[in-house]
């Protein structure tokens, strides 16, 4: 996969810590070929379960520890256009019809992007994440086929293999595999636990760590 053909990179994603686990070294791997990538998080995560590990978020700071860490986030893999869109957690799907569309398509619109990565319709399991991407499906749907940006698309549902097979984008981060842990330690109030569980998991051998850190894991997505 040639990197530097792209010339911009749309991100979107509904919570921040989303680009965390499965696309930050995509997204550095981006940067790095000298590509624009732009990050668009939908809400705060603000009504998340998760108040840290041990807690020390409240239901009150949660909203401000949450823009801290993902703003961090994004310093950690070098994007420079990060926008807060600001929708109220957990609830992406009862928003007005056409409105996250409708935010989309502007994105789109302004930024001409060549690729978007977002969520797999149908398989990605929250809420959040499927109203995510029905919208860019949505938006896009609306632009004529030559012009459509490719989409790279996450799907972690447990049917995800058995109905859509491997994935056909592999991405190899070796390389940006620290700054990735980084990036997932910069939300601190929701991965804490995570990356305990996966020290332990890495002491087991590469093979652990390379299923966990080094490769991640997309779906091409045509729109009929």
């Amino acid at each position: 996969m040639d990197f530097s053909k792209e010339n911009h990179v749309l991100v979107v994603f509904p919570h921040p810590d989303d680009e965390a686990f499965g696309v930050s070294g995509t997204i550095m791997k981006y940067i790095d070929a000298g590509v624009p990538v732009t990050y668009a998080c939908l809400t705060f995560g603000d009504m998340g379960r998760n108040l840290g590990y041990p807690p020390f978020a409240t239901r009150e700071s949660l909203h401000s520890i949450r823009k801290a860490e993902v703003e961090k986030s994004a310093s950690i893999m070098g994007v420079n256009d990060l926008r807060l869109l600001g929708y109220r957690d957990k609830t992406l799907e009862f928003e007005e019809h056409g409105k996250l569309k409708g935010d989309i398509t502007k994105m789109i619109e302004e930024l001409s992007p060549t690729r978007i990565i977002t969520f797999y319709p149908g398989y990605s399991v929250h809420p959040d994440h499927e109203a995510t991407a029905d919208a860019v499906i949505e938006a896009l749907g609306d632009i004529p086929h030559e012009k459509r940006p490719a989409l790279q698309l996450v799907a972690f549902d447990n049917r995800t293999f058995d109905d859509l097979g491997e994935p056909d984008i592999v991405i190899d981060i070796e390389g940006f595999t620290e700054r990735k842990l980084d990036v997932m330690a910069a939300h601190r109030s929701q991965t804490g636990k995570l990356l305990e569980d996966l020290a332990a998991d890495t002491q087991q051998g590469d093979d652990a760590r390379d299923r966990w850190m080094r490769y991640e894991n997309f779906y091409s997505y045509e729109i009929d």
